[in-house]
């Protein structure tokens, strides 16, 4: 099988306190999610291009079935800065905490961080430089 696209369609990250952890991501990244309430759930989505193909998500609250974490699955966000530091000095003043700074992941990759978001996620960003 040859793969034309992302493998991943969809992530979902989970949060206690939907204003919180909007505030957080549009605070940290620069940018607005769109909030949607569905019945029980919550959610705030990324923006993103609908109609491609590849990794879109939301934050999600829903009190029976989504609880943070710090382990587990790793999302990496893509610095859209054009580099990681910008993003990550705005974690702590926005409710996070940097866990890992700015660190070279191969001169071909380019650079890599870690944070705790507002609601104990552990999340990853990515910039080439």
């Amino acid at each position: 099988m040859e793969i034309t696209h992302n493998v991943v369609g969809w992530f979902e990250i989970p949060v206690t306190d939907m204003n919180r952890a909007v505030k957080f991501y549009e605070t940290v990244f620069g940018f607005s999610l769109t909030r949607e309430k569905m019945g029980p759930l919550d959610m705030a989505w990324f923006p993103g291009i609908r109609d491609s193909m590849g990794a879109g998500g939301s934050l999600v609250y829903h009190l029976d079935y989504y609880i943070p974490s710090a382990a587990g699955t790793l999302v990496y966000f893509t610095a859209f800065s054009g580099d990681v530091s910008i993003e990550l000095s705005r974690v702590e003043a926005a409710g996070g905490k940097v866990i890992q700074p700015r660190t070279l992941i191969t001169e071909e990759v380019g650079y890599m961080g870690l944070l705790l978001d507002s609601e104990g996620n552990r999340i990853a960003l990515h910039s080439r430089k």
